[in-house]
């Protein structure tokens, strides 16, 4: 009965994302309107678009499993640290003056904003490359995280074909009508997202097995009063660093600032960083809410690690599992909630495919051939995203080492190169080429450092488990060293600052 219901919610999914495809396609007619949606985006689609873009399966799988075992109550601050700082604070500080400036300066994409910014070819060249090297591979985390629950309910069907569901989808909605198309299905798949955590911990909140907020953490307090411990007790540091790389780093993130881009108008931000904010909150919070309840579902090793074959990743589709079965409407709740993580992964990853696309087509093909045809650069973007779309596929099933690992230091390195020069590049006249040069080259040299560091004083797998900590770290030096390093380096000229910075 489940896999009958799931299917049929999937078949019914599968044909509106479709048809939304098709509908928008007639947006999709110039280079503007494929990457911008023409910047006529209202605000509920654009802080959809972002929230939808901002959560994947990644988060209910990985994180949520992993931190709310290892955490408990006190991983929520990670879901609320994503609603204040990295959806509040950045809709706040950057989408009016980021939509300002990239309108000013004709810029569709962060390469093309570096390069206009900073009168600097070569720093357009360079971030496109880090896009599309490390975006690509963190698009193949999306694939893992969705295969994974979606094995536990059909067992016998491969995740391989899951994953190939979203790689064709997320290709035919791009192919068709780009940026306006994602917008449009990311609102759909917001109100889907929204519906199934709320389904989820209603569902998860009322089993016998925790016995409503209260006694389910009293039943936590009873395993180990660490797990009800507000500031995470012993897990402090480890809290603090992810509620900082996952909060901060969307300020630097070329798939999530694009959103700013195409918002209609400036009236339309507030609206949007009120929804994009509750948006955050919701998912967020609800995502380890559910998962710090692992413990009460899930047995326990001698070594303290879930007693399962998928281990953390497996802990909240075991949930899941064990508490939408026996009926009907648990059942459907269940085909609601996969169709939530569903969503989330699809998002996610085309809006990871349309960055790094456009890195290709319209920054580096804008580099080699400046004379080249819009229809040519559009039609180039269209192939790049089937191509982006299998490429991350194929790293996802292959399971190639060096691409798995380049995936667990993807978001702090991108986060690291751009988040200097794009955040002080909006608010600042005094920062020179030379001192977005350094931002941009500080996130990958910090990172790559200390991993080599590492690797030599101890081994790369504890190179990998500090990849968080790297990430946080870039980010930081990067915002200090920009405003540095410009002190001591030739500015721009004045005409170019009233380019950029008048009204």
């Amino acid at each position: 009965m489940t896999q009958v219901i799931t299917s049929i919610a999937l078949a019914v999914y599968v044909a509106a994302m479709l048809g939304i495809g098709l509908y928008c396609r007639r947006s999709a007619k110039s280079l503007n309107g494929f990457l911008l949606g023409g910047r006529s985006v209202g605000p509920w689609i654009s802080a959809f678009a972002y929230g939808t873009s901002y959560f994947s399966a990644v988060i209910f799988i990985g994180y949520a499993g992993m931190h709310g075992w290892n955490i408990g109550v006190g991983s929520m601050w990670i879901g609320i640290g994503n609603a204040v700082i990295g959806c509040l604070a950045a809709w706040l500080l950057l989408a009016k003056p980021t939509r300002r400036m990239t309108q000013k300066l004709d810029a569709s994409t962060m390469p093309e904003f570096f390069c206009k910014r900073y009168q600097s070819t070569g720093l357009k060249v360079y971030a496109a490359v880090i896009i599309f090297v490390f975006l690509v591979p963190y698009a193949a985390g999306v694939y893992k995280g969705l295969g994974t629950l979606f094995s536990a309910v059909f067992p016998g069907v491969s995740e391989k074909v899951i994953m190939l569901l979203v790689a064709v989808l997320s290709a035919v909605g791009l192919f068709l009508g780009g940026y306006m198309v994602t917008a449009v299905t990311d609102f759909v798949q917001g109100i889907i997202m929204v519906a199934g955590i709320t389904a989820m911990i209603i569902a998860v909140v009322v089993r016998p097995e925790v016995g409503g907020l209260a006694e389910g953490f009293r039943r936590l307090q009873a395993i180990d009063p660490e797990l009800v411990n507000l500031a995470g007790g012993k897990s402090f540091g480890m809290l603090s660093v992810n509620i900082a790389l996952t909060s901060f780093g969307v300020w630097g993130l070329p798939q999530m600032v694009h959103k700013y881009y195409a918002i209609k108008d400036e009236k339309s931000v507030r609206p949007a960083t009120v929804i994009a904010t509750a948006f955050a909150l919701l998912i967020g919070v609800g995502a380890y809410l559910v998962g710090c309840f692992g413990r009460l579902f899930v047995p326990a090793t001698p070594a303290g690690l879930p007693d399962l074959p998928g281990g953390y990743d497996a802990v909240v589709p075991h949930i899941l599992t064990s508490v939408l079965s026996g009926n009907v409407l648990l059942t459907t709740l269940l085909a609601v909630i996969l169709l939530l993580l569903l969503s989330a992964s699809m998002s996610t990853l085309s809006s990871l495919v349309l960055s790094s696309s456009s890195a290709i087509a319209v920054d580096l093909m804008g580099v080699a051939k400046p004379a080249v045809k819009e229809k040519n650069q559009m039609l180039l973007m269209r192939i790049l995203c089937l191509v982006f779309v299998a490429l991350s596929y194929l790293f996802a099933t292959m399971n190639i080492s060096f691409i798995v690992n380049l995936m667990s230091f993807s978001w702090g390195i991108v986060a690291g190169c751009f988040i200097g020069p794009f955040l002080w590049g909006l608010y600042s006249k005094k920062i020179t080429k030379a001192g977005a040069w350094a931002g941009a080259l500080s996130g990958l040299a910090v990172v790559l450092g200390m991993v080599l560091v590492k690797t030599l004083t101890a081994d790369f797998a504890a190179a990998k488990s500090l990849a968080p900590t790297y990430g946080v770290i870039a980010m930081a030096v990067s915002v200090a060293i920009v405003p540095l390093v410009s002190l001591f380096t030739k500015g721009f000229s004045e005409s170019h600052l009233d380019d950029c910075f008048a009204p």
